[in-house]
């Protein structure tokens, strides 16, 4: 299950081939159907929107709507994902890390906000006794781009002769590499993961270097794993991992 907290209607359109009047015009439709192509491709069984108003970036005059994720209560919004927890019963949640430095959009601190809540009263039948019987996740684990996957890409891109997307200024934030747990070989799925995002046609430029620079094959070889932080667990694995159900199976 795929969990979506807003429908994106406030984002910028970064394909100059989508900055179209009949899509600007219609942009949260056009984001929708990019997002359940993106989802058929993955392989998701379902997709779920919480159902809130995008926030935009702090200096957007819409980031002061009372309707808006980011500023919805707390707790209306950590019930609307423990309901779906309890009905779908999932052994590991992902979410966003709430290390966000880099690119802290308000939606995404509070993805992250309320999925660790979630894990927690999921579980608890004191909370939300009207969202179904009580389920506990037994793993959350929060997504992070590995400062390794970002210096091979940008060698790899150097040796080739490609220009790279990483500034300098990429390498000085900090590095957080040391609270990796998990690394998950998806060498041989890199070609879906550019299709899914390839779906996301209004958000994603296809001649985007720092997405598609290096072919899915060449990505492979270079830095084949998709990084995690184990974050909460209920229960006893070896670190590190190379499986998200370790200890599970």
């Amino acid at each position: 299950t795929l969990v979506c907290c807003t429908g994106g209607e406030l984002g910028s359109i970064l394909n100059p081939a989508m900055d179209r009047p009949e899509v600007v015009e219609n942009l949260p439709e056009v984001r929708a159907k990019e997002l359940e192509r993106s989802a058929q491709i993955i392989g998701y069984q379902r997709v779920e929107m919480l159902g809130y108003k995008d926030s935009g970036m702090p200096d957007m005059p819409e980031n002061a709507d009372p309707a808006n994720f980011a500023n919805a209560p707390l707790d209306d919004a950590v019930l609307r994902l423990v309901r779906i927890i309890r009905r779908d019963r999932p052994q590991v949640l992902l979410t966003y890390d709430e290390e966000q430095g880099h690119y802290p959009h308000p939606d995404h601190l509070r993805t992250h906000e309320i999925t660790v809540h979630a894990f927690d009263r999921a579980g608890d039948p004191d909370w939300f006794p009207e969202a179904g019987d009580p389920w506990q996740p037994s793993k959350m684990y929060y997504t992070t781009w590995a400062r390794a996957r970002i210096e091979a890409t940008h060698q790899k891109m150097l040796e080739l002769g490609i220009e790279s997307p990483f500034p300098k200024d990429w390498f000085d934030r900090p590095n957080q590499d040391h609270r990796i747990t998990t690394k998950i070989d998806v060498g041989a799925f890199l070609h879906i993961r550019d299709e899914a995002l390839l779906a996301h046609a209004t958000q994603v430029d296809p001649n985007e270097k720092f997405w598609f620079g290096l072919t899915p094959q060449i990505a492979a070889a270079t830095y084949p794993w998709d990084d995690y932080i184990l974050a909460r667990s209920t229960i006893d694995t070896d670190l590190p991992e190379d499986d998200l159900f370790a200890g599970l199976r």
